[in-house]
């Protein structure tokens, strides 16, 4: 057995060269004995280094002071199959190495926080990004897609934990924060009972929602979710989730549904939000109002790629003749599926996960001159300008700060290949939408005294 000298980063062991990699001891276990998976021990260690002296790190403190002392004074084969294995240094150099990375966060929390929230259904961040704007620190992040957790920690300097259905992911969630926030997946809900409240949610990604609120009583909650979970199921999941949120102690005022368009993103994306109350405060729904949606004030010129794009982005000829004869086929029958092409002062349509969200998104940008394939495509790279967005244009429509403006500024980081970007970016939470209702709901909170902002 010899020790190796190598040293690297948290991202290159979390997501690069270490993942094979697993120390069997008691440092790495639950209290239970079972061993604690490697994202998961990488989630408790960067929770603790980004709350480090403040009061909600200090569930994390303890077993990432036992994973630190595991990663650095082990013992490995000198033959790993792997290129690069844990670093066992004395620990000042060894900091100084694996956590370079937390050193360089774009996007890290406030160094004097106003109040504190925790991420449900994280992605890449998108609620994060809206309440640290406003002075809000994040104090547990869950998210369940390796690849999202690449992004979110490249640009929070966290690993968010994974499967929030897990009972030992809920006991890292501190005790005392003052706000959940959660762009929940909408599943089918069995409403076989006549309650239509919180048993009813079981089996339901919104049950681990609600069995949180339930549990740590934040003072407040901000949930976000498709514009058809207003009308699923003839309207009865909707009612399942507010006598819910009701039964468990909240106040909930009207949900709306919002249109990011306002907000200052160029993209005609409606989302239900669903903000509450602790009933104890004595909050009533009228108190709360959301921000008004007034005009569109920027367009999709506004956003686009400052320079000629790659030809990647390009569609070839044989993609494009297939578009329009897909399009002319449903008009003859008098439908309005099919491509859609956004001018430069017009807004985008919402971008989805798969095809049709590209597809709706097509733009004319003749600048590129060089259309030298360079992947395998059939036929050509029209000629026309016809092209896809690019992920960082669909990072710009959610309200991502993806460009470099050269005056120092951060820049959200995308760390992942293109197809993952698309979902990520998919995915997210329009951050200037939520933004402007995460501020009305913490006037609420400020009016009534409940928090000091």
């Amino acid at each position: 057995m010899s020790k190796n000298r190598l040293t690297f980063t948290l991202m290159d062991m979390g997501y690069k060269k270490a993942g094979p990699v697993q120390i069997f001891d008691e440092r790495t276990c639950y209290e239970n004995g079972e061993i604690i998976p490697f994202p998961v021990q990488l989630a408790i260690v960067t929770h603790a280094l980004m709350l480090k002296d403040r009061k909600h790190g200090e569930i994390y403190q303890s077993k990432a002071d036992s994973l630190i002392d595991a990663w650095t004074n082990s013992t490995l084969p000198s033959k790993v199959n792997i290129d690069c294995s844990i670093a066992c240094e004395p620990l000042s150099p060894f900091q100084r190495s694996l956590f370079d990375d937390l050193n360089e966060v774009p996007f890290p929390g406030p160094k004097k926080p106003k109040f504190t929230f925790i991420d449900l259904f994280a992605g890449i961040g998108g609620f994060r990004m809206a309440f640290q704007n406003l002075g809000g620190q994040c104090v547990f992040s869950s998210e369940w897609d390796a690849q999202a957790q690449k992004t979110y920690f490249a640009n929070y300097g966290e690993v968010p934990f994974g499967d929030i259905t897990s009972e030992q992911t809920k006991q890292y969630i501190p005790d005392n924060f003052d706000i959940l926030c959660a762009g929940f997946p909408c599943q089918a809900f069995s409403l076989a009972g006549k309650r239509l409240g919180f048993e009813e949610t079981r089996g339901t990604l919104f049950f681990d929602v609600a069995e949180i609120l339930r549990r740590k009583q934040p003072k407040a909650f901000f949930l976000e979710n498709v514009k058809g979970l207003a009308i699923h199921d003839k309207g009865k999941t909707l009612k399942t989730i507010l006598n819910t949120l009701d039964e468990i102690g909240y106040v909930v005022p009207d949900p709306q549904i919002v249109n990011a368009m306002y907000f200052g993103v160029p993209q005609h994306r409606e989302r239900i939000y669903i903000v509450g109350f602790r009933k104890d405060f004595g909050i009533k729904p009228e108190d709360f109002v959301y921000p008004e949606q007034k005009e569109v004030t920027r367009h999709f010129i506004d956003v686009r790629e400052k320079d000629p794009v790659p030809a990647k982005y390009y569609l070839s000829t044989t993609y494009v003749d297939t578009l329009i004869r897909h399009k002319e086929r449903h008009e003859s029958k008098g439908n309005g599926f099919g491509y859609a092409i956004v001018g430069d002062n017009e807004v985008a349509n919402a971008i989805v996960v798969g095809g049709m969200g590209r597809e709706r998104n097509i733009v004319i940008d003749t600048r590129q001159t060089d259309l030298t394939p360079t992947t395998r495509i059939k036929g050509e790279y029209n000629k026309d300008g016809w092209r896809r967005m690019t992920p960082r244009e669909w990072g710009a429509l959610q309200g991502y700060p993806v460009y470099d403006n050269g005056d120092g500024t951060p820049v959200f980081q995308i760390p992942v290949a293109d197809a993952s970007a698309y979902k990520q970016f998919g995915n997210s939470v329009a951050v200037p939408a939520i933004q402007a209702t995460a501020q009305q709901l913490l006037k609420v909170l400020s009016d009534k005294k409940i928090l000091s902002l």
